[in-house]
């Protein structure tokens, strides 16, 4: 093995050191630094494993194994500098364990190569992270709950198309992005599962001469399967794409629930004012109090976005087997985890200071016309078939927006005139707290079934704190 004057290390097969400009191209310790502990903990086992199935002496096994040991807890006392020359985190590993240990270290890459050693590492890696995401997100979906909980008997406009088409109570509005993260920690779990498969051992491609033992690798690195297949251990990222894709409808999700916020912190809406602490001022203007942590987490989710297309683009015309391009698999990869933990931490704080305005809410369903369909639907309980009633009602409308009433001010008379079997129960209908009471079928804005929903909410709560 040779060097150059840059301490960078080239094989023999070549006759002139890499141009700097390419050096430092296709260098990737800037970023694959972050998997120095993933890169430690795989080459103990790794070592422990060699030293186990009489590849390499026992004692030589013991010495790499305590050296990287020393070298680990030097890292997270952060007293290890890395050398950008020795171009990624494996072969600073190295050239640091050469450093304490001498020429033992120059056998801890027998029967492995940097192919096998990185798809591990970010295996490792995701599976720690989505730990970490999942946890965030059950902090998320306990402030939420706690949110619902106390807003049981708030009603509000529901919407579609952004106009208003039917109360219901803020409680089940909350709750419905409750479910959405629930998913979200669903499908980084599912992430995790096909994650959790050990590729070491699989060599550059082909797997490897030496008679290693990877079921071993895989308890000590808790992995419960090993690769089937070498070629496609070494070359796939599927499981970094899903863990993007997950990423990105999480985004998605907080996105749309960042807009609601953005929107009802609105003078127009006014049904919610958020914290001091998570909004800004204006430089200009001193009466602004601006929503800027809900407008980023809205932003940040096209950065994630990105990173998957980034990721799903790199992989899409690589032939078998490892490809360089697969270095570029990392940046994103840490990129959406540190944006998505970063929004889930601010959202949690967002929502967990957040002061709802029942009164404001309610108010907003004055003169809205959002109980009309109960009214349909009370026709059609008296025997006018829908269509008519939908026709029924419509009139009703039009001919309180023509003289400025609302549905409220009609009289019995009134609807007399277009359904003559109305009775003094028809205007009762109109109310929003009945039409919220109406809406008793599972998984519907009635209180009582809400409170169910709400209890539903909290033992998933509880079954994530017991996983």
């Amino acid at each position: 093995m040779m060097t150059d004057s840059s301490n960078k290390l080239w094989s023999g097969r070549f006759r002139k050191p890499m141009d700097k400009a390419v050096e430092e191209f296709t260098a990737s310790v800037h970023f694959d630094s972050r998997l120095f502990e993933h890169d430690v903990r795989g080459s103990i086992a790794h070592a422990r494993m060699l030293g186990r199935c009489g590849i390499i002496l026992a004692e030589d096994a013991d010495k790499i194994v305590s050296g990287l040991q020393s070298l680990l807890e030097d890292w997270r006392a952060g007293r290890v500098q890395l050398d950008p020359a020795a171009e990624d985190v494996h072969m600073n590993v190295e050239k640091l364990l050469a450093e304490r240990i001498g020429d033992a270290a120059g056998r801890l890459h027998t029967a492995r190569s940097r192919n096998d050693q990185i798809a591990t590492d970010i295996r490792l890696w995701v599976k720690d992270e989505i730990g970490t995401l999942n946890g965030l997100i059950t902090d998320l979906q306990r402030v939420v709950a706690d949110a619902a909980g106390k807003h049981l008997d708030t009603i509000m406009p529901g919407y579609t198309h952004l106009q208003h088409a039917q109360p219901v109570l803020l409680a089940h509005h909350l709750l419905a992005y409750f479910w959405m993260i629930e998913r979200d920690k669903g499908r980084l779990a599912d992430c995790r599962r096909r994650a959790d498969v050990l590729p070491l051992g699989s060599g550059a491609l082909a797997g490897t001469g030496f008679p290693i033992d990877r079921e071993f690798l895989a308890r000590e690195l808790g992995f419960p399967r090993i690769s089937e297949n070498s070629l496609d251990a070494v070359s796939d990222r599927d499981f970094a794409s899903e863990f993007l894709a997950a990423a990105a409808i999480a985004m998605t999700h907080l996105s749309r629930f960042a807009e609601e916020l953005v929107l009802w912190s609105s003078p127009e809406f006014g049904f919610v004012e958020l914290d001091d602490s998570v909004t800004t001022g204006s430089s200009v203007m001193p009466q602004k109090k601006n929503p800027d942590a809900a407008e980023l987490v809205r932003g940040k989710a096209g950065r994630v976005f990105g990173d998957l297309l980034a990721v799903l683009t790199m992989q899409k015309g690589l032939p078998l087997a490892y490809n360089r391009d697969l270095q570029e698999d990392k940046e994103p990869l840490f990129d959406a985890a540190d944006t998505l933990r970063g929004a889930l931490t601010v959202f949690t704080k967002m929502i967990e200071t957040a002061r709802f305005k029942a009164d404001r809410m309610r108010n907003a369903l004055k003169g809205d016309f959002s109980t009309a369909t109960d009214l349909a639907d009370y026709l059609v309980r008296t025997g006018m078939p829908f269509r008519r009633a939908h026709e029924v009602v419509g009139q009703l409308v039009a001919g309180c927006i023509a003289s400025g009433r609302d549905l409220f001010d009609l009289t019995l008379d009134d609807l007399r005139k277009l359904a003559p079997d109305a009775t003094e129960q028809a205007l009762q209908v109109l109310r929003p707290e009945e039409s919220v009471a109406a809406r008793s079928v599972p998984g519907g804005t009635a209180r009582e079934t809400v409170e169910k929903q709400l209890e539903a909410a909290r033992a998933a709560l509880g079954r994530s704190h017991a996983g």
